[in-house]
C-alpha cells in the first residue's frame, strides 16, 4: 500500500484534539498486551511510531496518565481532556511518540507489519509469521522499522 502525501492528520472522537503527521511514521504494528487490551477495549491497539520532530498538536487540551510498565518505566499516556479519547504514549525513551493509529482521520494507508506482545494476545487472534512479532515487548524496534521502510522505498 502506498503512502499518502504528508502531512495527514489525525485527532480524537469528539474533535476537540488535533495533531498532524509531517511525515511517515517509522513503523505501524499491533501491540497484543493486556493495557492495550484494556485501554482500546479491543484485542489489540495499533501502534504508530512517530519522531517527536514529526508529530505537531494542532489543538486542544490533553491529560496525561502516568503508568508504570512492567519494565518499571514510567509510559505517558495522553488523553482528550473531554472526550478521553487515547490519543499517544511518551515512550520514556527515544525522542518518538507512539501514536493510536485509529486517530487518524484516513487509516487506509497504515497497515501494520508486525506484532508486540503476543504472548498476551487474545486466544482467538492469529499472528501472521510472515510479520515481525515480538513475544513480549520490542526493546529494539528496529526489526519494525526495517519492514515498514522496505515496501515504502521509492
Amino acid at each position: 500500500m502506498s503512502l499518502p502525501q504528508f502531512p495527514v492528520e489525525g485527532g480524537c472522537q469528539c474533535g476537540a484534539v488535533r495533531y498532524r503527521l509531517r511525515a511517515s511514521p517509522l513503523s505501524v504494528y499491533n501491540c497484543h498486551c493486556k493495557d492495550c487490551q484494556r485501554f482500546s477495549g479491543a484485542a489489540w491497539s495499533m501502534s504508530m511510531v512517530v519522531r517527536d520532530g514529526d508529530f505537531e498538536l494542532l489543538g486542544g487540551k490533553t491529560e496525561r496518565y502516568d503508568r508504570k510498565a512492567d519494565s518499571g518505566n514510567v509510559i505517558v499516556m495522553n488523553f482528550c481532556a473531554h472526550c478521553h479519547n487515547w490519543l499517544w504514549n511518551d515512550p520514556p525513551v527515544g525522542n518518538i511518540k507512539v501514536v493510536r493509529a485509529g486517530t487518524l482521520d484516513d487509516l487506509d494507508w497504515a497497515a501494520p507489519v508486525g506484532n508486540i506482545w503476543t504472548d498476551s494476545k487474545a486466544a482467538w487472534v492469529e499472528i501472521d509469521p510472515g510479520q515481525v512479532n515480538f513475544a513480549k515487548g520490542a526493546v529494539d524496534r528496529t526489526p519494525l522499522f526495517e519492514a515498514w521502510t522496505r515496501p515504502h522505498q521509492d
